[in-house]
């Protein structure tokens, strides 16, 4: 629980930042004997996730596919020289407005609304659901 408060605090505090989403990749580097190797993420504010564990990678630039996108943040950021990758996964993030329907629970214990502010303040939340929820929040300090 307590990385959780962790991570709650941390997106309160770079609501403040001007952050900019963009796609991005990222590599799940597996040590051979099954290890994760991981970066400690700076502890700077203007970064998602600042002082959190997590992928190397980074931001597509124009023109880079996503495999030549990994390829060089993995080159910048580890001298790493990536000969081959294979997908394991891909999120896509909507930042688009949706009509809604009437909603009908089948799976899970409960559903209300909730406001977003005390939603992350005070109840437990999956941790991407947390940071797509901040990036709704604070969707107009995001620079376009």
């Amino acid at each position: 629980m307590e990385a959780g408060a962790a991570l709650l605090r941390q997106l309160a505090r770079a609501g403040a930042a001007r952050l900019s989403p963009s796609d991005a990749v990222a590599a799940l580097l597996v040590h051979e004997d099954g290890r994760y190797i991981m970066q400690l993420r700076d502890a700077k504010d203007d970064i998602f996730y600042p002082a959190h564990w997590g992928c190397f990678g980074g931001a597509i630039e124009p023109g880079e596919d996503p495999e030549q996108a990994l390829q060089r943040e993995l080159k910048e950021e580890i001298e790493y020289e990536m000969q081959q990758a294979s997908r394991f996964t891909q999120f896509d993030f909507d930042f688009s407005r949706s009509a809604f329907r009437r909603l009908v629970l089948h799976e899970g214990a409960e559903m209300k609304a909730l406001a977003g502010g005390d939603l992350l303040a005070t109840h437990a939340v999956v941790p991407y659901d947390a940071f797509a929820l901040w990036m709704h929040m604070y969707r107009a300090k995001f620079a376009t």
